[in-house]
């Protein structure tokens, strides 16, 4: 059996265990959610075709992942104007895994509940620990003090006070980031893609290697 099914404005055909990225949808991984607006169901020779939806057909998934897609650059420009710009977006998605295609207004089954680690023995002579550090904390600065951050494009004295105040002093710092660190500090800090719109990453492994020279 199959269903051709909408969501977030596009048409899929899926089957049962079928693997497939659709536009952001709320819930966690491993959530069951339920795509109700079904266009046409298949099974065999046998095709029903909604008018616009079959009626008490939906399709339930499994949420794999919450992701972003690759990223797309929006480049404008205008001729003789000294107009350009420059934007990059990466689209939220998805991934869903199909476990039902459901008639007759059948409702999808619960999904498996995992079962909880078992909390470990609490030591009476232990003391009490101490909470983790935020995700985007900042590696340690250079031991020969603070970098002039405003070499990198487009930061100047506010952007750079906000580097600082995130524990960002130095090029190698901003030189060893990955791209979980870039997303965490442009969401932290608001840059709205600046980091890798500007290539600081890129700027600050040159300038790092100059600051050693």
């Amino acid at each position: 059996m199959y269903a051709v099914v909408k969501t977030g404005g596009k048409q899929y055909r899926v089957s049962k265990d079928d693997i497939l990225k659709v536009e952001r949808l709320p819930g966690e991984a491993g959530e069951i959610v339920t795509l109700g607006e079904v266009m046409m169901l298949g099974d065999g020779g046998d095709v029903t075709v909604g008018a616009p939806v079959v009626d008490g057909a939906s399709v339930a998934a499994e949420i794999l992942e919450q992701k972003r897609d690759k990223k797309i650059i929006i480049f404008k420009k205008r001729r003789r104007q000294n107009y350009r710009r420059k934007k990059g977006h990466r689209q939220h998605l998805t991934v869903l895994k199909v476990t039902e295609i459901l008639t007759d207004g059948a409702k999808p089954k619960p999904a498996a509940k995992k079962k909880a680690a078992p909390k470990p023995e609490k030591a009476a002579d232990k003391p009490a620990e101490k909470k983790s550090a935020p995700k985007a904390e900042a590696k340690p600065a250079a031991a020969g003090g603070k970098d002039d951050l405003k070499k990198l494009s487009g930061v100047g004295p506010v952007l750079e006070e906000k580097l600082n105040d995130a524990g960002v002093t130095s090029f190698a710092q901003i030189a060893a980031w990955g791209p979980k660190d870039i997303e965490e500090f442009d969401e932290k800090l608001s840059f709205k893609g600046r980091i890798e719109r500007e290539g600081w990453v890129e700027q600050a492994k040159e300038l790092a290697k100059g600051e050693k020279e």
